[in-house]
Protein backbone atom coordinates (compact mmCIF):
# COMPACT_ATOMS: atom_id res chain seq x y z
CA UNK A 1 0.00 0.00 0.00
CA UNK A 2 1.12 3.47 -1.31
CA UNK A 3 1.75 5.67 1.81
CA UNK A 4 -0.05 8.31 0.03
CA UNK A 5 -3.41 9.89 0.61
CA UNK A 6 -6.05 10.59 -1.73
CA UNK A 7 -8.02 13.49 -0.37
CA UNK A 8 -5.16 15.41 1.32
CA UNK A 9 -2.32 14.41 -0.53
CA UNK A 10 -0.10 13.55 2.18
CA UNK A 11 2.92 11.47 1.59
CA UNK A 12 5.75 10.60 3.40
CA UNK A 13 8.74 13.28 4.80
CA UNK A 14 12.08 12.90 4.86
CA UNK A 15 14.32 13.78 7.97
CA UNK A 16 16.90 12.62 10.71
CA UNK A 17 17.22 10.79 13.61
CA UNK A 18 19.48 12.88 16.17
CA UNK A 19 21.00 10.73 18.99
CA UNK A 20 22.19 11.79 22.47
CA UNK A 21 25.67 12.45 20.61
CA UNK A 22 24.04 14.24 17.99
CA UNK A 23 24.80 11.99 15.04
CA UNK A 24 22.01 12.02 12.70
CA UNK A 25 20.60 8.93 10.47
CA UNK A 26 18.23 9.24 7.97
CA UNK A 27 14.80 8.42 8.63
CA UNK A 28 11.21 8.64 6.95
CA UNK A 29 8.06 10.40 8.78
CA UNK A 30 5.37 7.94 7.28
CA UNK A 31 1.36 9.45 7.39
CA UNK A 32 -1.07 7.71 8.96
CA UNK A 33 -2.73 6.07 5.78
CA UNK A 34 -5.66 3.82 6.24
CA UNK A 35 -8.10 2.29 4.17
CA UNK A 36 -12.06 2.75 4.40
CA UNK A 37 -15.09 1.85 2.28
CA UNK A 38 -17.52 4.76 2.22
CA UNK A 39 -20.91 4.21 0.53
CA UNK A 40 -21.93 6.48 -2.10
CA UNK A 41 -25.52 7.30 -2.42
CA UNK A 42 -24.91 8.79 -5.79
CA UNK A 43 -23.69 6.49 -7.43
CA UNK A 44 -25.51 3.36 -5.57
CA UNK A 45 -21.76 1.69 -4.36
CA UNK A 46 -18.79 1.61 -2.05
CA UNK A 47 -15.79 3.26 -2.85
CA UNK A 48 -12.54 2.31 -1.29
CA UNK A 49 -10.32 4.94 -0.37
CA UNK A 50 -6.65 5.53 0.96
CA UNK A 51 -6.77 8.04 3.35
CA UNK A 52 -4.84 9.75 6.36
CA UNK A 53 -6.39 9.96 9.60
CA UNK A 54 -6.44 13.54 9.50
CA UNK A 55 -8.52 13.05 6.39
CA UNK A 56 -10.70 10.43 7.54
CA UNK A 57 -11.70 13.33 10.14
CA UNK A 58 -12.31 16.02 6.70
CA UNK A 59 -14.86 13.24 5.23
CA UNK A 60 -17.14 13.10 8.43
CA UNK A 61 -16.86 16.83 8.37
CA UNK A 62 -17.75 17.80 5.04
CA UNK A 63 -19.12 14.61 3.78
CA UNK A 64 -18.33 11.70 1.18
CA UNK A 65 -19.53 13.47 -1.63
CA UNK A 66 -18.09 15.92 -1.62
CA UNK A 67 -14.54 14.06 -0.63
CA UNK A 68 -14.59 12.35 -3.34
CA UNK A 69 -15.29 15.25 -5.87
CA UNK A 70 -12.19 16.50 -4.24
CA UNK A 71 -10.70 13.40 -4.84
CA UNK A 72 -11.59 13.49 -8.43
CA UNK A 73 -10.80 17.20 -8.61
CA UNK A 74 -6.84 16.43 -7.59
CA UNK A 75 -6.70 13.81 -11.16
CA UNK A 76 -7.39 10.59 -9.00
CA UNK A 77 -9.61 7.55 -9.63
CA UNK A 78 -12.48 6.71 -7.53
Amino acid sequence: MSAHCQLTGAQPEFGNTISHSHRRTPRRFDPNIQRKRYWLPSEGRYVRLTLSARAIKTVDSIGIEAAVARVRARGGKV
